[in-house]
Order: structure tokens, then sequence, then C-alpha cells
């Protein structure tokens, strides 16, 4: 393996060298970053965004907790400061302290015992990454994209540097691709899988095509007609419906579950906003959910998740919501300037259903009425029209990498080898597709949530490339995993705690000269077990 001199310096104006070169900006990326510069190396994070934290700073602020007690380290660290925040009476701007309700996902909100706190403000998160930053004193280059094409150079299964569109040039020791949709690693010629597997890849029960499977409560349970004049199908299909075919379940395709924003949204009324009407509205758009409420349903505010000051992280729920279905499958191998497309569509159809539900007369008169008690939150997100600065990328690529996770070690029916964390949320996968059902009536799929008996530990083999695609990468966000235990891993403290564990594993691969695969495990798990990494269900905290 190729070692560099060690330091970090500059050559020339775009040229610069650190031990570790972080690509990306997510939450997995600064605790990479932090644990690196603990370890006593040089750092740099080379970040295409410009806010800091990806989701967690990005409008999710109701936490997919899981187990609490299994998230240790710098991802317990994270929740600790945003306790602290509100701890100050000064962070309490817009409702009093004691008027907020404590409820969390599983779990209280705040935490007196283990001073920690689970739900928050993006604001609140983002501050808490700029002073991880600050407080390391971590370089970060943001609005610097990785040229996919010709930016990464190899040598003998090893990365040299990386170069971003603006010209810069980042030469490192180690590589940490942290970004949701694995641009570094792809690029590095490391193996991936865009899709759900068949259930016979792994020998799973949830893979694949799962139509008529309701586990969630995001499916018709009417039956809803499909067509534009109900009943009729000469009269074509609405909007948002696709004509593809049902595949037996179990069927591998190259589909996604979908993306949306979670929005942070208001009830004050000195913060709030009226939800703005873009520019391509079309309210027919909408009209099959002009027809599920017709059907008398009522569950349109289950998931507007209180968050403190008055505010929300709005999620999706119900047959249709804020999920924008089948309208991603293209993004993880688009081009920039074709994702910047996709992002925007998904926001003009979010936007669009917000402003339906405010103003729409097929709309139930005391859902507009409540709806109007809502806006988007004046004081979030203040340089991008109040709108949430990352899309909800739940899923992208995924390596194929040393070791696969599957559903068999979420749900405990074998043992993790070298875990370096743990995971604990059910196997969740939003729907995948909208279409019309063998009975004639439309019907989503892909919605899965199947929970762990108990928390299970993750490999260190899901975050390393095979040794022969690449020695010195390693990938926290985007893990070696199928679609099912994706579904359970992809959790922003699971991302925070991964990011810490590739770091360390980084700096012992530099520190002994080797690669990456090659790591003594007995040393990694030692460090790691210092800087309070929960990995075995005996170690987790109270």
């Amino acid at each position: 393996m190729l070692l560099l001199n060690s330091g970090c310096g500059t050559k020339n104006k775009n040229s610069f060298e650190s031990d570790i070169i972080i690509y990306g900006g997510t939450s997995a990326a600064i605790t990479a970053a932090v644990q690196a510069k603990k370890m006593g190396k040089s750092v740099l994070v080379v970040s295409p965004d410009f806010h800091l934290g990806g989701l967690s700073s990005g409008g999710l602020g109701f936490t997919d907790t899981g187990d609490k007690s299994v998230i240790g380290g710098l991802a317990r660290e994270f929740y600790h400061r945003i306790y602290l925040h509100y701890q100050k009476e000064d962070s309490w701007k817009w409702q009093k302290k004691e008027e907020y309700g404590n409820i969390g996902q599983g779990t209280p909100a705040i935490d007196g015992d283990e001073r920690t706190m689970w739900i928050f403000e993006p604001h609140a998160a983002e501050q808490v990454f700029e002073d991880f930053i600050r407080e390391y004193d971590i370089q970060v280059y943001r609005g610097e994209w990785l040229d996919r094409e010709n930016g990464v150079s190899k040598s003998n299964g090893t990365i040299i540097s990386i170069k971003t569109l603006s010209g810069k040039a980042f030469k490192g020791k180690m590589f940490i691709d942290a970004t949701y949709e694995g641009d570094l690693m792809a690029a590095a010629g490391v193996s991936y899988h865009v899709g759900r597997e068949s259930n016979d890849t792994y020998g799973e029960k949830w893979n694949g095509v799962q139509f008529g499977v309701f586990q969630h409560g995001h499916y018709f349970r009417d039956s809803i007609s499909p067509f534009v004049i109900p009943g009729d199908p000469t009269s074509g299909l609405l909007p948002e419906i696709s004509e593809e075919p049902i595949a037996p379940n179990g069927t591998a395709d190259s589909k996604l579950q979908a993306y949306n924003f979670r929005m942070c949204l208001s009830k004050h009324p000195d913060n709030r906003l009226p939800f703005p009407k873009p520019e391509n509205y079309d309210p027919s758009r909408y009209e099959l959910l002009a027809r599920v409420y017709a059907s008398g349903w009522d569950e349109t505010f289950d998931k507007f998740d209180p968050i403190p000051n008055l505010k929300t992280d709005t999620n999706n729920h119900g047959p249709f919501s804020t999920d924008y279905i089948g309208k991603n499958y293209a993004y993880p191998e688009a081009s920039y300037e074709e994702r910047k497309a996709i992002i925007k569509d998904h926001e003009d159809y979010q936007m669009g259903l917000m402003y339906f539900l405010a103003n729409d007369p097929k709309v139930p008169e005391k859902v507009r009425q409540r709806i109007s008690e809502y806006g988007l939150a004046k004081d979030e997100f203040i340089d991008n029209g109040h709108w949430p600065h990352q899309i909800y990328v739940r899923e992208s690529r995924r390596m194929i990498g040393d070791y696969v996770m599957t559903e068999h070690d979420v749900l405990g029916d074998k043992t993790v080898p070298n875990p370096i964390g743990m995971g604990s949320y059910h196997l969740d996968s939003h729907n995948v597709q909208r279409l019309i059902g063998p009975n004639g009536y439309v019907q989503n799929e892909g919605d899965i949530g199947v929970k762990p008996k108990e928390p299970y530990s993750i490999s260190y083999g899901t975050i390393l490339p095979k040794k022969q695609e690449c020695e010195n990468l390693l990938v926290p966000v985007c893990v070696s995993s199928s679609h099912t235990a994706f579904g359970s891993i992809r959790m922003e403290p699971v991302f925070m705690i991964l990011g810490q564990s590739s770091a360390t594993a980084a700096v012992l691969a530099i520190d002994a000269k080797i690669a990456v695969q090659d790591l003594d495990y007995e040393k990694l798990k030692h460090r790691l077990k210092e800087d309070a990494q929960v990995m075995l269900l005996s170690e987790r905290l109270k």
C-alpha cells in the first residue's frame, strides 16, 4: 500500500494535503473529522454542501433513536450538546420550556438523567456541528463537488488524491466517503448496488417487491380508482401512478424507496409564513389525495411531530403524502444537473401538496382550517426560502464490500463479526411504487417495518470496500448491506457512530502503514471502547 508523507500542507493555491480526506458534509462526515483530530491526525473536509450535518440539520429533528442505550461516543456527545443548548432560557423563544410536551420517538425528548436531548430544531443541530468544526479547528472546503468522471487518482488499489470541479486537488493517506450518494466510492471503482435485491440473493424474506404487505399505515385502505374518470381505464391514469405491471414478490429491481423533505413548520403566528404556491402548481396532481379524503380518511396530521418552539418535523404519513413515490429512481447515478432537477421536482411536488392542503376546496374544511395554523418557520433555512436545504436521500448506492449486512444480522439470526457500533431501528423502507393492483384499484408497494427483537451489532466489514478494489477508503453511510438491512442502519445516530468508527480505523491504519482491510480488529475494538463506542449488547448504556 502506498503511503504519503505525513503532515498537512499546500503545494499551490489549488493543492491541499492531509492525513485524512473526508468527502461529504453529513453528520457522519463531521463525527469522522472530530475523531481524526482527537486522535492527532490532520484532516480536511471536502463538502458539496454549505450547511453541515445533512438530515440532522436539514429537518430531521424528531430523531429515529431506536434503542438510545446503544448510541455512544461522539453521537451521544452530539445529543448531549443539544441537551445543553435547550437548558438555556434564551433557546426557548417561541414557547416556554415547561409547555413543551417532551415527546420523543419511543423515548422522552429531554432525558435529564442522561443529559441528552433527542428532539431539536434544525438551526440548533447545525450550530452543534459548527461548534465541533470550530472547537477542533477543522478545515472545511464548502461547495466543492467531486469530479466524478476524472477526479479520483489511484495507484495500486490506493487513492492518491481527489479533484473537485473547481479544480482543487486533495491528497491524503486515507479517504472517507461520508455522502448519502456514495459518489467517491463509485468514482474510485468500488462495487455497489442500487435498488432492491431479490430475496434469493441473501436468503431474505423482506427484500425485493413486497406488494400487499402493509406494515405501516401508508397504503390505500379503500377502493380508490386510479383513472381520470373513476372506473374508466380509457380516460387515462391520474398523476403520480405508474402503469408498470406488478412483479412477483421477492423480485429484484432497480427502484428506490421514496424521498421527501422533512419540513420544519411553525405554529407560532409571529414565526410562520404561508405555504407558497409553486409557479408550476397544478391541483390535478393531487386528485388522488382528494379521493382519499372523499373516502373518509382523516390522518393528515399524524406525523406533524412536535419539536421545540412550537415547530414540527413533518414527515410522510398515509397513502398519499410528502413522499414523492417513484420519482427518484435515477437519482443515484444522475449527473449533478440531473440531480438538481430531480430535487427541484420533489420540492415543487411537496410545496404544491402543502398549498393544496391549505387552499383547495376538495380538501375537507376542517383540514384546511387546521393546516392554516401551520406555515414555514421564518427562523429556519433562511437562505433557502425557509425550505430544507437537504432532501431526504433515504437510500442511494450501497457498497458491496468486505461484509454484507443482511436482515439476518439485523434480526439477530446470526452473530455479526468484528462489531464497530450498533443499530436498533426496525427494517424500515418507505414505499417504492404506486401502481394499479390486480383488483383494478390504486395501491402502494414497498413499505416495510419489521422490528428486531433487540439491538444488533454492525460489522467493521460493512464500511470496507473489497481489498482488491480500494485499500484506503472507508464508507460509513453507503454501507455494504442489503436493501432491507440498510432500512435499519440508515438512521442519523448510526451514521454518526459509523463516522467515528471509520475515522478511528483510518488513523490506526495510517499508524500501522497498512490497508484498512488488514487492520488488527482487537486494536480497533480497544480504541473504540476507550472512546465510549457501544458495540455489543453487554456494553449498552443505561
